[in-house]
């Protein structure tokens, strides 16, 4: 009966749950999670019968009950209330993680039955004779003893491991080795010698991710490191891709860190991996959020600011006594919760007098911030000024100041994994020349009479920061193309709406994310979208419906004439490399606004 949520890297999950039941999603948690550093399984109770504190004791007693019967260790029980129910999770053996959702869902289901339904024996729930003889085969089935052998073994010698359904890794990248499950070693045939870690850095948070990750990257390759890292455009190897979609899950963590030739890791983290199975691995050296906004509310238990930067702080976990956890200093969500998280945090902001910079220099903390127009990283008494932020290409001219906070928390995790300040500094003063440092994220054009800004903004912060960008030039009139992944709440959607008619566009184009409609009906979101500009004030003959991405980009340009500023923000990442790639191809054919575009 088991309720484990099958999902792909950037997919929604597909939950395999009968309506009747009254929970959501049961689930694997692999690796350090939002309850706690184990593994285990954690079940989402719905609505006013999952928060039943009755039922929820009930629970507890039959998880010890159970857990106590099948021999295995006693260990943290979790509950996590929140508006749409609760999420219960246990901590459970890395090798029994299907009979620990079936345990769960069993505890659950037989509490339900006494507290709330009051009828001991209700057909939702196994009697416990009979749930014991089922989990005692599944355990029997499941275990593997060798598996946890090794990683005790490896815990016992500080070595970081991978493991997932196929496979064992011991050591990452150039320093580890992987066996598949079905013939894994004894832990005394192993040259634990040969094996060790590799520098590692984690980043998440809402926007900023996959820039602060390219950036890293780029400042460990100028070091000498071949570099491995995952986003949500794919995995790369020493700035080779060698995997293409979003990889910014446990999978993509776990390739790249399989791969012999990686001396250094960089790992975009997003929330949806992290919440559904927790971190692909359990030791990093660096981790950092970029901020958070507001986005995917009502997922996984997450209803506001601060169970989103819960969520994302997960990547804490992972440190080791000296890893160093990096944080915007201007987010006060992550100012109040963050120092919960971690005892070594090195902070950033845009204005390097913030007062969480000064007390964090004068206990002789790291920092990084800007003052007089240059970006200064700050550690003891050092002070290193990295150069002057309207020369570097990532922030615009000084205008994206998201970009100058992403620069910031680049060169603190680069300096915590030594790479020296006059290569970070050297980086900065030419990433972003290059369209292909950072593809889709504030790539620029300026051809035909036009200026086109092409990036992912996806929520109001990242849409408001991208308009803000597209203002601060010449712009006779503003073209914006809009659209939101259908799994966003109404509220998030109508937000999203607002930031756009704050800036009062001459022309939206409204569209679909091909492959992120995700249970709306085709053409919903661009709907809602327009609803909510039309009552911002927006007048109806300045919108236009056009669902597929690269027809609205197209019904943009032949609206556009010279003077005017585009705002393409593309999402899918078919559509983005087809958008490009015209636009390329204008710019190489000469091309001016006004003119009909070729088929």
């Amino acid at each position: 009966m088991s309720a484990e949520t099958i999902a792909g890297e950037a997919g929604e999950p597909i939950h395999n749950i009968e309506p009747a039941l009254p929970f959501e999603d049961s689930r694997r948690l692999t690796g350090p999670n939002l309850y706690f550093v184990d593994s285990g399984a954690v079940l989402e109770t719905l609505g006013l019968r999952g928060t039943d504190p009755i039922a929820i004791e009930g629970w507890r007693r039959g998880v010890k009950r159970m857990r106590a019967q099948l021999e295995w260790p006693s260990a943290a029980l979790t509950v996590r209330l929140h508006p749409g129910g609760a999420a219960l999770a246990m901590v459970a053996p890395v090798d029994l993680l299907y009979a620990a959702t079936e345990l769960n869902e069993w505890a659950w289901l037989a509490a339900l039955s006494e507290a709330v339904l009051h009828a001991p024996g209700h057909p939702a729930a196994w009697d416990e004779i009979s749930a014991l003889r089922t989990l005692q085969a599944m355990c029997a089935d499941e275990a593997k003893p060798r598996l946890r052998a090794l990683i005790d073994a490896a815990a016992a010698r500080g070595l970081p491991v991978l493991a997932d359904d196929e496979a064992l890794t011991l050591g990452l990248g150039c320093g580890g080795r992987t066996w598949p499950l079905s013939d894994l070693p004894k832990p005394f045939d192993i040259d634990w010698t040969e094996l060790h870690a590799v520098p590692t850095a984690l980043i998440t948070g809402s926007n900023g991710k996959t820039t602060t990750v390219r950036l890293l990257a780029a400042m460990l390759r100028a070091h000498g490191d071949c570099t491995g890292h995952s986003c949500t455009d794919g995995v790369f190897v020493d700035g080779t891709q060698i995997a293409s979609g979003d990889y910014s899950g446990p999978g993509g963590a776990r390739a790249v860190l399989r791969d012999s030739r990686v001396q250094a890791a960089v790992l975009e983290t997003a929330r949806g991996g992290l919440l559904r199975r927790g971190l692909a691995l359990t030791r990093a050296d660096v981790a950092c959020v970029t901020n958070i906004s507001v986005d995917h509310f009502g997922e996984y238990g997450i209803h506001s600011l601060e169970d989103l930067a819960d969520a994302k702080l997960t990547v804490a976990r992972a440190l080791g006594p000296d890893g160093v956890l990096v944080l915007n200093a201007d987010d006060p969500v992550l100012a109040a919760r963050g120092p919960a998280f971690a005892a070594n945090i090195a902070w950033f902001a845009l204005d390097d007098d913030h007062p969480a910079l000064c007390a964090q220099r004068a206990a002789g903390g790291a920092t990084c911030g800007v003052r007089d127009g240059v970006l200064r990283l700050r550690a003891g008494a050092s002070i290193v000024n990295l150069g002057s932020v309207s020369n570097m290409p990532l922030a615009a001219g000084g205008e994206a100041s998201y970009n100058i906070a992403n620069a910031a928390a680049a060169s603190l995790l680069a300096q915590a994994l030594n790479v020296p300040p006059l290569t970070i500094a050297a980086v900065l003063a030419r990433f972003g020349d290059d369209p292909a440092d950072n593809p889709g994220r504030l790539q620029r054009w300026s051809f035909g009479g036009l200026r086109i800004l092409l990036d992912y903004a996806h929520n109001p912060d990242g849409l408001r920061g991208l308009l803000r960008v597209a203002r601060a030039g010449e712009c006779q009139r503003l073209g914006l193309l809009l659209g939101q992944a259908g799994n966003r709440e109404d509220t998030d959607i109508r937000a999203l709406a607002r930031t756009a008619a704050e800036a009062a566009p001459d022309r939206v184009v409204l569209k679909d994310i091909e492959g992120y409609i995700r249970g709306r009906a085709v053409g919903e979101v661009a709907e809602l979208l327009g609803e909510e500009l039309r009552a911002c004030g927006l007048p109806a003959e300045r919108l236009q419906v056009h669902l597929p991405e690269v027809g609205a980009v197209r019904e943009l340009l032949a609206w556009a004439r010279p003077g005017d500023v585009l705002v393409l923000p593309v999402h899918a990442l078919s559509a983005r490399a087809e958008a490009i790639a015209l636009l390329e191809a204008l710019r190489a054919a000469g091309w001016q606004a006004g003119q009909m575009l070729p088929c």
